[in-house]
């Protein structure tokens, strides 16, 4: 799946998208693995409450499940202004 990555999450992990092949069942699962590469992620993804996900571009929760999702994309709250 591709997973995409916004604002200060991409600035840490340095990446605007890559494609990921986990056996992740939900959003935290697959947290929990990307936390396991390196660093980069695990400051990226040390608080997921500073975090939203949106799977296939509807917004969801962590403990939402994977299956058939195409995309997972991480960022900050939004703010408006």
């Amino acid at each position: 799946m591709n997973v995409l990555y916004f604002a200060w999450v991409r600035e840490r992990i340095g990446l605007p998208v890559e494609d990921v092949t986990t056996s992740a069942a939900t959003v935290a699962d697959l947290v929990e693995e990307l936390r396991g590469r390196e660093e980069r992620y695990a400051a990226a993804f040390a608080d997921t409450s500073a975090l939203r996900v949106a799977l296939d571009q509807e917004l969801a929760e962590f403990d939402a499940p994977l299956a058939g999702v195409r995309e997972v994309a991480f960022f900050p709250p939004m703010t408006g202004g």
